[in-house]
């Protein structure tokens, strides 16, 4: 509460006391960030090249830069333009935005006007026509803040609600992408399935052709068609996966369920390994941590909530000062009367003021607990606010953790396909030298099959880490 002390003389002490009452003081704490202590840099590998690359922090990066395929590019505009949740999102903006005036109206006058009018003639033929008009005008005077201060909540719900929307932005944004590389993985691996179907049902002809000439068994028949059966069955299961992923992307969009464009893909086989359409970094600046409170919404949103909660232990101490009314109400009639060839005037005009104060005595304990209440929302709010910050660095942490070791898995994987493709030729020419029995080469496929499934999904292991990564360091949404 402020503590005031005006000198004024006699004759101007109804205007500056209005003054005083009109201006007045909103009581309860103002608002101050909470002092957060922050790590010095981001947990995860290398952290001592991170103060190298806070120039260039990855979640600086729309997301168009980030993501480099077109189509992927085509379907997060169509998200954000069709996505229900975002168009949700902006409807309970609007809602808040109508809230805070429908708080703020309480700080004006409130106005009112009765128009009236009456007439007819009586059994004396008394002949009358009346119009009336009355108005009143009620004036809440806020002299202790405490419709300041709600208005003050209902600002900061609205922006809590606007960084509410930028989380949902943030979070289809990594939704579409997360769900297109999936989808685009499991067109690699059907991909892989339908070329080994074909390449073994190459080796169950070349078999039975042997069987023919004498030179292999039906044993070895009935091996070679093991890989070809289990890679007939993958087919039908990755169909259904990539359907489902379909259905789950248009959803996003804010579309019925339907096919899926594609953009280039993911990789392509070579003799010499795997070609990648995308080149991704092995390291990604993060930036500095104390840049992560600007870039997340939600840590925004959190500390909007705490404003909130700070502003309305300003409305609940208001409550235990005297609530001051100005009250006026005012009227005027315009008509006259006729009897016995005479007219009466009707009376122009009367109007009446009013000052009243309400102070609260005795309320059962309603507003000490009103306070008490307020100022445990306060606390919840900071506990809230504080977690948010925690956990946001554990996402960073989590995801660049992840991306590096996803990184070094691909590579190493890579490598295993391309030795076991080496085993592979191999282990055919041995069986076709008569050097060596086919479940060699049975087990040589086998292996490759399930390596190359493996590959195609510590490839999209890769690329799910980098849309974590960027999800969790607030990119891409500003």
């Amino acid at each position: 509460m402020c503590n005031r002390q005006t000198n004024f003389p006699a004759k101007g002490a109804p205007i500056l006391l209005a003054a005083l009452l009109l201006s007045g003081c909103a009581v309860g704490p103002n608002y101050h960030r909470p002092a957060v202590q922050t790590p010095t840099a981001f947990h995860g590998p290398d952290e001592s090249q991170q103060t190298k690359t806070q120039t260039a922090a990855f979640a600086d990066l729309p997301w168009w830069q980030v993501f480099h395929d077109p189509q992927l590019q085509e379907l997060i505009r169509t998200a954000l333009e069709q996505n229900y949740d975002l168009q949700l999102a902006v409807e309970r903006v609007n809602a808040a935005r109508a809230q805070v005036g429908i708080t703020r109206s309480n700080e004006f006058p409130q106005v009112s006007l009765d128009p009236n009018f009456s007439g007819g003639k009586t059994d004396h033929n008394i002949k009358s026509n009346i119009f009336s008009l009355a108005g009143d005008v009620v004036f809440q005077v806020d002299l202790f803040g405490r419709y300041r201060r709600a208005t003050e909540a209902a600002r900061a719900q609205l922006l809590a609600t606007q960084d509410a929307q930028q989380t949902v932005v943030l979070t289809l944004l990594s939704d579409v992408a997360s769900d297109y590389f999936l989808l685009r993985d499991l067109d690699l691996q059907l991909q892989i399935a339908k070329a080994t179907v074909r390449t073994q049902d190459d080796s169950v002809k070349l078999t039975k052709l042997r069987l023919q000439h004498g030179v292999a068994t039906t044993l070895d028949v009935l091996q070679a068609r093991q890989v070809l059966d289990v890679a007939n069955a993958q087919i039908p299961d990755l169909e259904r996966q990539i359907g489902q992923t379909e259905d789950a992307i248009n959803i996003l969009l804010g579309k019925y369920p339907d096919n899926v464009p594609r953009g280039e893909p993911i990789g392509i086989e070579a003799p010499d390994g795997w070609n990648w359409t995308e080149t991704l970094p092995p390291q990604l600046p993060a930036g500095l941590p104390s840049q992560l409170l600007e870039r997340r919404p939600d840590i925004h949103q959190a500390e909007e909530s705490l404003v909130a909660a700070n502003a309305n232990i300003g409305v609940a101490k208001a409550m235990f000062f005297p609530q001051i009314s100005l009250l006026g109400s005012g009227g005027a009639a315009f008509g006259h009367s006729q009897f016995a060839g005479s007219h009466i005037p009707a009376p122009l005009g009367v109007g009446t003021y009013t000052a009243a104060a309400s102070q609260p005595i005795f309320e059962g304990g309603y507003l000490r607990n009103n306070l008490r209440y307020a100022k445990s929302e306060e606390r919840q709010a900071l506990i809230g606010y504080e977690q948010t910050i925690q956990r946001a660095f554990g996402d960073v942490s989590d995801a660049l953790i992840g991306y590096d070791k996803y990184h070094v898995v691909r590579e190493r994987q890579e490598q295993s396909v391309k030795d076991l493709q080496e085993s592979v030729d191999v282990s055919l020419v041995r069986y076709r030298g008569g050097t060596s029995n086919y479940l060699d080469v049975l087990d040589s496929q086998r292996s490759l099959f399930n390596a190359e499934l493996t590959l195609a999904q510590a490839r999209n292991n890769e690329y799910q880490s980098l849309v974590q990564l960027y999800k969790a360091l607030g990119g891409g949404w500003k």
